[in-house]
């Protein structure tokens, strides 16, 4: 399997690894710091080069039963050969603010109301959440929101940290979501918004909410009776 060193280190933007498998335009690598769509959030891009100057456009990546599967474009790529990865790291940047905004709608939601998530999905100029939400409008939808600005200006910290699965059942806080969608790991990777909030998550962040910038609501949805759908964005910030 691949090891997934995003997980660890979500500003990781070049690293090197050796393909383990190749099946024409679909490669899998033995480490890989391209994040795979999953979890609302979208897939690295990025470049992959060989020592002898060859290179690969890397277009998509998802999960696979052998491990992480990089989609390229360019010339054969053989098992065994090694290679050195670059991210399209504004695309990254982008996603990992927008993953980390929607952590926060999520805590205010949460400690002021009990709602839970029931979806999410970030795109790389918006990014949209659902809640369990039955007593919502315009209203309520912008005061959420300017508490979410006020979490980002207090430049909180944010860190990664794994806690036995145990942990669920004496908080059952750190997950937001169904939790039949939990993976069956040991382990769990919590996203720690330090002195605010902490949540299961396998997707990457910044460092500060800071980072996060200033977000506007765009627009609300009913979805039906419970459920809230929201749409934000975030002002542009050069990546570091």
């Amino acid at each position: 399997m691949t090891d997934g060193l995003y997980l660890r280190d979500g500003y990781l933007q070049e690293f090197d690894a050796r393909v383990v498998s190749a099946a024409g335009s679909e490669i899998v690598l033995d480490r890989t710091a391209f994040y795979p769509e999953g979890g609302g959030q979208p897939s690295d891009a990025g470049v992959l080069h060989a020592v002898d100057g060859r290179k690969w456009t890397v277009s998509a990546v998802s999960k696979g039963p052998e491990g992480i599967v990089h989609r390229i474009e360019g010339p054969t790529m053989s098992v065994g050969e090694n290679v050195h990865g670059t991210l399209d790291w504004p695309r990254r940047y982008t996603a990992m603010r927008y993953h980390t905004c929607l952590h926060i709608l999520s805590g205010v939601v949460y400690h002021r109301f009990g709602s839970d998530i029931t979806g999410g999905q970030i795109y790389l100029d918006r990014a949209r959440m659902d809640l369990s939400f039955p007593e919502f409008d315009r209203t309520v939808a912008e005061q959420v929101v300017s508490e979410v600005n006020s979490v980002i200006e207090r430049a909180l910290p944010i860190a990664v940290r794994f806690v036995p699965r145990s942990d669920l059942e004496r908080t059952p806080g750190l997950v937001r979501v169904d939790p039949t969608l939990v993976p069956d790991v040991a382990e769990l990777r919590v996203i720690d918004i330090q002195g605010f909030d902490a949540q299961a998550d396998g997707g990457t962040h910044v460092r500060s909410t800071r980072e996060v910038g200033h977000v506007t609501l765009q627009k609300i949805e009913n979805k039906g009776a419970r459920n809230k759908r929201l749409y934000l964005t975030l002002a542009p910030i050069a990546p570091p």
